[in-house]
């Protein structure tokens, strides 16, 4: 995904705090952490994220 746009979660803080975008294209949903724009980011195809949406909404991965 070279070209995307880049939209803030509605879950993020207003405080600059918990900052998460995500950009879309057909095939891929990427990620990544606001604050580090040209940093890291997590790229995985429209089935995958699904899946681990609903595993993070099944508490999965909490604490």
């Amino acid at each position: 995904m070279e070209v995307a746009e880049w939209r803030k979660s509605s879950r993020s803080g207003s405080e600059g705090g918990n900052c998460v975008e995500v950009a879309t294209d057909e095939a891929v949903i990427a990620l990544r952490d606001s604050k580090d724009p040209q940093g890291p980011r997590l790229e995985l195809r429209r089935r995958a994220f699904g899946v681990l949406l609903g595993e993070i909404r099944a508490g999965r991965y909490d604490r």
